[in-house]
């Protein structure tokens, strides 16, 4: 799996000390909102029970042969989130949108929508740090754990079903929370480069090229300027198609 690089703009900025604790302890979990989060007249939110899952990360697809897993990363974005789902709806696609919880938080109208449309959530953390490897297990678990209760909050109880780490920043600590916390670990096979905007036809060509790798395809809707994603996306989804592929979500 390949590692993007250090933090990205405003996501990949560390957490301060301001954070508060999240505690799990054996059998219940207590998320524990960061300071000046947490809604007024409930200062800790309690899920309730949840089905643990594989802490193995997950590349297969529910599909089986021929499936492709689109994951989409980063956001809900207000001005790309909205026209990656114009085409995902045009030609009939549905994908997994691995979401950073503040721009969960911030845009409940676009989780919630991402959902009424029939895709999946997936936590890809609070604040995007791809170094999230290198911190300690309490700063992981704040990371994992309060951007579920944001993303589950801003779609209106529909819990993320997956966690992708910043980066593919995986631990066994976090893979093994992550599973507890039924989501699923979620790596890709095929890294679109779409963040690094090389070029409409470069992205069309990694993709093409690496397909056979696996099925997990990793864009973006979210860090920049997406319009090469789009374009890249309106280009490979009805050809993806012509060649037999089916579109479907990663397996639990």
């Amino acid at each position: 799996m390949a590692r993007r690089g250090g933090g990205r703009g405003w996501y990949g900025k560390l957490l301060g000390a301001a954070l508060g604790v999240t505690v799990l302890a054996t059998g219940a979990s207590v998320w524990t909102a960061q300071a000046g989060e947490t809604d007024e007249a409930s200062p800790a939110v309690r899920a309730p029970a949840v089905r643990a899952v594989s802490a193995s990360i997950a590349h297969a697809s529910q599909g089986g042969r021929g499936a492709i897993n689109l994951t989409i990363d980063d956001g809900p974005d207000p001005k790309w989130t909205p026209r990656v789902l114009e085409l995902l709806r045009q030609y009939r696609v549905k994908a997994t949108f691995c979401m950073v919880g503040t721009q969960a938080r911030a845009h409940p109208d676009l989780v919630r929508r991402v959902v009424a449309e029939g895709h999946r959530l997936c936590n890809h953390s609070v604040s995007h740090n791809t170094a999230m490897d290198k911190q300690s297990e309490a700063y992981q678990s704040r990371q994992i754990l309060d951007a579920e209760r944001m993303i589950t909050r801003a779609s209106g109880g529909v819990r993320p079903q997956y966690y992708r780490a910043p980066g593919g920043a995986f631990t066994p600590f976090s893979r093994k929370l992550a599973a507890s916390r039924g989501m699923r670990p979620l790596g890709w096979n095929v890294d679109s480069k779409d963040f690094e905007r090389p070029g409409v036809g470069a992205i069309v060509a990694t993709v093409e090229r690496e397909l056979s790798g696996g099925p997990a395809v990793l864009f973006h809707d979210a860090g920049g300027d997406r319009s090469q994603t789009l374009e890249a996306l309106r280009r490979l989804l009805p050809g993806l198609r012509q060649q037999g592929h089916t579109f479907s979500f990663p397996v639990r």
